[in-house]
């Protein structure tokens, strides 16, 4: 496994984002506003499989976006002139959901930065479980002034 470069506290004094809703656990890799790999343990007791679905637990994809947001606000938010502000969604495109993600999945969450102009700017996302692509989309984000 690869090494934490980032644990959830750590985490939490670059984004705003508090339990139950910080959807990210750790960031093995970043460089500042260009890339980031961070990873998600999807847990039994995670709070949407109470009733997503009881008999049959699947992680939202629509929570996996997030994870995949939350990870890329790391990224964008850690460069000096972002700290201490909030990534807030712009726009989601080209969303592909492949496979399901069930408890005792481990999601690694990649996103690049493919373009910036100021706070406005765009990441290529991904997510996979076992070298399996579960998720790919486009984020658009806009960093609140």
């Amino acid at each position: 496994m690869a090494e934490v470069l980032l644990n959830q506290e750590q985490i939490k004094e670059i984004i705003p984002h508090r339990d139950p809703f910080l959807l990210i656990d750790e960031v093995l890799e970043m460089e500042t506003g260009k890339r980031v790999v961070a990873r998600k343990y999807i847990r039994e007791d995670d709070f949407w499989f109470q009733g997503h679905f009881p008999e049959k637990p699947v992680t939202p994809g629509v929570l996996m976006v997030e994870m995949l947001a939350q990870a890329g606000a790391v990224c964008i938010l850690s460069q000096p002139e972002f700290q201490g502000k909030i990534a807030l969604f712009a726009g989601i495109d080209k969303a592909k959901f492949r496979r399901q993600v069930v408890p005792g999945d481990v999601l690694e969450l990649s996103v690049e930065i493919i373009s910036q102009r100021g706070p406005i700017g765009v990441g290529k996302a991904e997510a996979k479980v076992d070298g399996k692509r579960a998720v790919s989309c486009e984020i658009k984000f806009a960093v609140e002034q």
